[in-house]
């Protein structure tokens, strides 16, 4: 593996977004917080969701995970569609870098991206909410994997699209709709039929409500069907990656 190439592409895509850090990292934070204190605070008095649970305490987990997977999309679609319109893909493609090579460095890239906005969330949260921290291996191992699950998805996305309507379309139409439907901003089990049964197939639920896990120790999903859900999510986005960017698809052809 071409060690000193990966590392490369990687400091490249994370200087990109650190270059304009308003954009990718405060305004998502200022964004989430807007959501807490409209939520939050009129909600809080009116809506428990488990026992001895406040609905802020609730809220907070969902929030940092969606504004986490959100900006890890984000970012690698961002930089790829970007590359494709302004035609310096081409210096990515004739460096000596394999698929895989490739697709780790964007995924990581994006990775720090979804982290570093996740725990700005956080941080900005606990002056609003009083957050318990059941367990801080399955937060970091959640947030970890729904970032690189979306990091890779954003890979999909901007190979695929041809022009920033196409990857808006994608974004608007998949992945927030999904994300917004998750159990963000209510319990799964509050939700009347069939709409709770259709909650289950969507696979942002699991990474979500294990990350929710990992702060108050009760979830809607056993942590270990959210975590084996997760992880399939990632091997089947990362097959589907790679298998494109090898075959060349939309970039080389």
């Amino acid at each position: 593996m071409n060690l000193r190439g990966l590392y490369t592409l990687f400091e490249k895509e994370v200087l990109r977004f650190l270059k304009v850090v308003v954009q990718t990292l405060l305004t998502p934070v200022a964004t989430a917080l807007l959501y807490l204190v409209i939520f939050g605070e009129v909600l809080a008095e009116h809506l428990e969701m488990y026992p001895g649970v406040g609905y802020g305490a609730f809220l907070v987990p969902g929030l940092v995970a969606m504004t986490l997977i959100q900006n890890a999309f984000a970012n690698s679609s961002s930089s790829l569609i970007q590359s494709k319109m302004t035609g310096n893909l081409i210096f990515l493609l004739v460096a000596p870098i394999s698929p895989l090579e490739f697709y780790l460095a964007f995924v990581a890239a994006a990775v720090v991206r979804g982290l570093m906005v996740g725990a700005g969330v956080w941080l900005v949260a606990l002056a609003f909410v009083d957050l318990p921290l059941h367990s801080p291996a399955l937060v970091l191992a959640f947030a970890v994997l729904g970032a690189a699950v979306l990091g890779g998805l954003g890979v999909i996305a901007g190979v695929w699209a041809d022009k920033f309507e196409q990857l808006a379309a994608f974004q608007n139409f998949v992945v927030l709709p999904l994300s917004f439907l998750s159990g963000v901003f209510y319990s799964v089990h509050a939700l009347p039929s069939p709409w709770d049964r259709l909650s289950w197939l969507n696979p942002f639920f699991y990474m979500i409500d294990g990350f929710r896990y990992g702060f108050l120790g009760v979830s809607d999903a056993p942590p270990l069907l959210s975590l084996g859900v997760s992880l399939a999510f990632l091997a089947a986005v990362s097959v589907v990656c790679l298998r494109m960017l090898a075959m060349g698809y939309k970039i080389r052809q």
